[in-house]
């Protein structure tokens, strides 16, 4: 009894010996010791580990067992005699031995992690000694080579961490790269390697002396986790190679650089050579559904820009080009930094970029609209000086110049440098040489005509290009795609006489297009906007850097290592007979006509022509002082004589000075740059519009509330779209048991849009441009919504439902006598509501009316306000109204004769034009002239910001 009793008691006690043995040093290394014996008595007991599943499942327990105790050991007090018995008896050696003749992932998987855990205990040295680094390697080689099995994801992940982790090691203490990088110095190799420059170009010959460096190369264009830990730990081992001269030359001497510029340029290759820009229906921007937008055409080899696949190819060859330019940042060798240039300028450029500049068309499918899309998106994704000047310097067929101050380079580096460069010429002899070159033609004769092609998105692809090489890299513009000419000192600038008057020029042009909301709130947030856009440009830094001493006001010179970069951009002013600029201006003056993102395209280009501080706006955006004309000043009184010596002479010199610079000269049609000419004649048609387009001015200020809706809508779209699934079908939306529904007919992409609209008319709105800008204060161009609005008349893209009121947003005002009892009355019959269904009717004829430029023959657009809505939702007309006593003074007011509304039966057929001549809808003009109106607002504010930040007008 008391042995049951003492047995009883003892069991608690039998629950703790696993914890008390992995507390006990002693028991824990005697444990650990019998995993191991047992791990290697299975192993050789086995003959073929990949057929034998039980030994292989043992093998895995067994690894898992000795893995976890390392890891329970790192974490306790010292001593740490399982760690101290791993390095004593070199264990990993079998294990890693184990692991690659298995075959099997599970043990892989265990074996790295077991590596894992003795690297990240951080004792015994592990990373420094050569056996477990040679046991490590042979590891890592085997499973991950040709005859290797496939790995899974997950167990590829730790592979490719185990690595970054070594080379972590590497960059904190770079003593420890000798363990993994062995350099052959003996002389019979290197004569080896001579026999067969091929191979040593390949850099077969070089891959066991560093394979934890090409194990990452392999995985660099991986996406997720595993290719960031390739990238990042390959980054680290450039970077490591400042510390020794031998890394240096071996990278120099390896195929880095050539692996690098050959991946990318398959990423490149693998992008559509035809392309045409879209938007998905379901997100079209609102300007653009305000317009006549028709979705592109794609075919099997014309793919679209919002195709996922598409968007995915150029993500990735965007990402790739971007470890280019951290392995360049991260390098501190020059010559490593030089050859892995040069094999981009050689592979890179002038093998796949500039042949495929060369090659496109904008008549074969959009092949040009494809390269200059690419074009773009490299230059805006890049910043490394060295790449970006790489770039221009050759497709703009810039001149070079040797650099004559080299620093000191090692011998065997450089030595290493040209055997490489020769390498290179010898590999690109064997190419077939096309024959042309930037010399013969280049970047800018591609630009020049792709602004002249009949293709829209060829024009609007290459106006984005143009604007990026402004905004980004405005000094490379100036000797190539402009032709400036230098500015010396003040007298070129206008006078404050001279300025005021082209500013109210400008503000009469954007008043004369009309509009009743607040325009002081809507040039105040342009203000803010411009101003914030001067301050970003890089060539303005200098001018509005706040200067930190009186004897240093200089900012540091830009970091171009390579030769033939353009430096300091000088004070200019772009010619009048700049090619560039006429090309632009040609697209301006058919601006009512031309594609909405042309013209918002052009525009943007405009003012990043005219940003930049360092140019010049006299002679080509404003008149220049030469041509300055002042009447005569008959009432202007003599001064008095005074002696030149006297005191006030000088003072009274001064006052004629001012006085003279405050006269407004002359305004001359013949002395006007040709812009403010083609912005005024566009003024001229938009009155034309006026008189020939019905209630344009009721029209265009229904355009500018609907982007100020749209724009509420665009803020709060996360919202709507997380509560449109919970949403319970109305009385227009069919439910999902509805038969009707089965199939219901897909909505374009403005259906949608103008439906996405309706339901969020109640919002309130916040005014926004519709050239995109964020600025919360920023409106379409005609301000925020006037606090007193008369009875909104819908354009055709709202197409309101008058049978349910209560949809239409705020509710509408009756008169006296109209019923409401709550109780299926028929609101439609009010006369408020017939009278707005008849304007909704007549708007949407004008609105989808096709018409041209001015000087084109136009008809007339007839109107005929007398008409009802039906219970059927049909229109038609309104009963004599003798004998009523109530009726709608509105219908009064817009009543028409009867012979009047007969030719409303034609009203929403088009106008028979020229084939040759363009038209183009009423809704299009109507967007594209709250463009013009945004944009003549943007030029006054450009103007302005650009006078008071670098003192552009002279006031004496």
């Amino acid at each position: 009894m008391d042995f049951w009793l003492r047995l009883v008691a003892n069991t608690p006690l039998s629950g703790n010996s696993t914890k008390d043995a992995a507390r006990d040093p002693v028991r824990r290394r005697q444990r650990f010791e019998k995993e191991y014996s047992q791990l290697l008595q299975i192993w050789r007991n086995c003959s073929n580990l990949a057929r034998d599943v039980d030994a292989a499942e043992n093998l895995e327990i067994r690894l898992q067992e000795l893995t976890n105790i390392l890891a329970n050991e790192s974490r306790r007090p010292l001593p740490h005699p399982c760690i101290s018995f791993c390095a004593t008896k070199q264990i990993y050696t079998p294990i890693a031995k184990i692991a690659t003749t298995s075959y099997n992932e599970w043990i892989i998987r265990e074996a790295v992690l077991f590596f894992a855990t003795l690297i990240e205990s951080e004792e015994e040295a592990f990373v420094e000694n050569d056996a477990f680094s040679a046991s490590l390697t042979n590891l890592l080689v085997r499973i991950t080579g040709a005859n290797s099995i496939r790995l899974g994801s997950d167990t590829e992940v730790r592979v490719v961490e185990l690595a970054f982790n070594i080379t972590t090691k590497i960059r904190l203490e770079p003593e420890i790269l000798p363990a993994w990088f062995k350099s052959q110095s003996d002389a019979a190799a290197q004569n080896e390697k001579l026999k067969d420059r091929k191979d040593k170009f390949a850099g077969r010959t070089q891959k066991h002396d560093f394979p934890l460096f090409y194990l990452l190369m392999d995985y660099i264009h991986h996406e997720g986790k595993v290719g960031d830990f390739a990238r990042t730990g390959l980054l680290y081992i450039i970077e490591a190679a400042s510390n020794s001269v031998a890394l240096e030359q071996w990278i120099v001497e390896s195929d880095l650089s050539t692996l690098m510029a050959t991946g990318l340029g398959a990423l490149y290759s693998q992008l559509s050579r035809k392309l045409v820009i879209d938007h998905p229906p379901q997100d079209l921007p609102p300007v653009l559904a305000f317009s006549d937008y028709q979705h592109p055409a794609s075919t099997f080899e014309i793919i679209s820009s919002c195709s996922p696949d598409f968007q995915l190819h150029l993500d990735t060859f965007l990402s790739h080009l971007l470890f280019w330019q951290d392995v360049l940042n991260h390098c501190r060798s020059v010559e490593v930094k030089s050859t892995l240039l040069e094999h981009f300028q050689v592979i890179f450029l002038q093998q796949l970029l500039y042949p495929s500049l060369l090659e496109s068309s904008d008549v074969d499918g959009g092949s040009s609209v494809a390269v200059l899309t690419y074009l773009r998106r490299i230059l805006e994704s890049l910043d490394h000086p060295d790449m970006i000047n790489l770039i221009l310097h050759y497709l703009l067929a810039l001149p070079g110049s040797e650099s004559s101050v080299r620093p000191y380079v090692e011998p065997a580096i450089s030595a290493a440098r040209k055997r490489k460069s020769v390498d290179l010429a010898s590999m690109m002899a064997t190419k077939v040489e096309s024959g042309y070159s930037p010399l013969l033609f280049n970047l800018v004769d591609l630009i020049q005509s792709c602004l002249k092609s009949q293709n829209e998105q060829t024009v609007c692809v290459t106006l984005q290009l143009v604007a990026a090489i402004l905004k980004r890299h405005h000094r490379y513009a100036i000797v190539t795609l402009l032709h400036t000419e230098g500015v010396i000192g003040n007298t070129a600038h206008r006078t404050v006489g001279a300025h005021q008057q082209e500013v109210d020029f400008l503000v009469t042009l954007a008043g004369s297009v009309g509009g009743r909301d607040n325009f002081d709130e809507v040039y105040d947030s342009i203000l803010k906007d411009t101003m914030t856009r001067v301050e970003g440009h890089p060539c303005s830094l200098k001018l509005v850097a706040p200067k930190v001493s009186t004897n240093n006001h200089k900012l540091p010179a830009i970091p171009d290592s390579l030769p033939g970069a353009p430096r300091d951009v000088p004070p200019h002013t772009l010619r009048p007979d700049d090619p560039l600029l006429h090309n632009i201006l040609d697209i301006v003056q058919q601006f009512f006509m031309n594609p909405v993102e042309t013209n918002l395209s052009v525009t943007e280009t405009i003012m990043d022509l005219a940003i930049c501080g360092y140019i010049s706006l006299e002679g080509w955006l404003l008149r220049h002082p030469r041509k300055y004309v002042f009447d005569e000043e008959t009432n202007e009184t003599e001064p008095p004589l005074l002696d030149p010596s006297s005191p006030s002479f000088s003072e009274i010199e001064k006052l004629q000075a001012v006085s003279r610079c405050r006269r407004r000269p002359q305004w001359q049609p013949s002395t006007l740059p040709r812009i403010l000419a083609v912005l005024e004649s566009l003024a001229d048609q938009v009155a034309s519009f006026r008189d020939t387009i019905p209630r344009f001015e009721d029209l265009l200020q229904q355009r500018r509330e609907a982007f100020q809706t749209a724009d509420a809508i665009v803020m709060n779209q996360p919202n709507v779209r997380s509560g449109s699934n919970t949403r319970t079908p109305g009385p227009d939306q069919p439910s999902a048991t509805d038969p009707r529904s089965a199939s219901p007919a897909r909505p374009s992409g403005l259906e949608s849009f103008a439906q996405r609209i309706l339901s969020e008319l109640g919002t309130p709105t916040r005014s926004r441009s519709p050239r995109g800008r964020r600025d919360t204060n920023r409106s379409s161009g005609a301000g925020s919504t006037p606090t007193s609005k008369p009875v909104p008349v819908p354009p055709k893209e709202f197409p309101l439902n008058y049978d349910t009121p209560r949809k239409t947003g705020p509710s509408r005002s009756f008169s006296p006598s109209t019923k409401h009892d709550g109780f299926g009355s028929d609101e439609r019959d009010s006369p408020v509501a017939s009278q707005a269904a008849a304007f909704a009717a007549v708007d949407q004829g004008i609105l989808a009316r096709k018409v041209g430029l001015p000087g084109q023959k136009v008809e007339p657009i007839p109107l005929n306000f007398n008409k009802k809505v039906n219970s059927n939702g049909d229109i038609e007309r309104n009963p004599s109204r003798e004998g009523e006593d109530n009726h709608d003074p509105l219908e009064d007011q817009l009543d028409v004769d009867e012979s009047e509304a007969e030719a409303q039966s034609e009203v929403e057929s088009e106008t028979e034009t020229p084939p040759d001549e363009k038209t183009a809808s009423v809704s299009h003009i109507i967007t594209n002239v709250i463009i013009y109106q945004s944009f003549l607002l943007e030029l006054v504010s450009l103007i302005q910001v650009r006078a008071g930040m670098f003192n552009e007008v002279r006031f004496a």
